[in-house]
């Protein structure tokens, strides 16, 4: 069974920006946040923040963390973990960029 699905193009999400995808998985709508870094990596996120539910997909990309736009928690966009002194985790989807095509892996 092949899980991965294509979510958008590459060249449609900004550097240090960021791109809502809403998915019906598993009998509930998934509000995923795909984030590309400067550096072009992508990663996908639940968009709610650990802390507060805050929208992550709103907050402001550096490096390899989004900070939450409420609290200004800072998230690693690669293992969802929140930095410390922050504990905390949001659910992160596997993706991967085929000729300049999106992927995301719901499993």
């Amino acid at each position: 069974m092949n899980d991965w699905i294509q979510i958008t193009l590459l060249d449609d999400i900004p550097r240090q920006g960021c791109r809502i995808v809403e998915l019906d998985h598993d009998d509930m709508l998934n509000r995923i946040a795909v984030f590309r870094t400067v550096t072009d990596e992508i990663h996908a996120v639940h968009d709610k923040c650990p802390h507060r539910g805050g929208p992550l997909s709103q907050g402001i990309v550096h490096g390899g963390l989004v900070t939450c736009p409420l609290h200004s928690w800072k998230i690693d966009l690669a293992t969802g973990e929140a930095v410390l002194p922050d504990k905390g985790c949001a659910r992160t989807y596997a993706t991967k960029v085929e000729d300049g095509r999106v992927y995301l892996r719901l499993a």
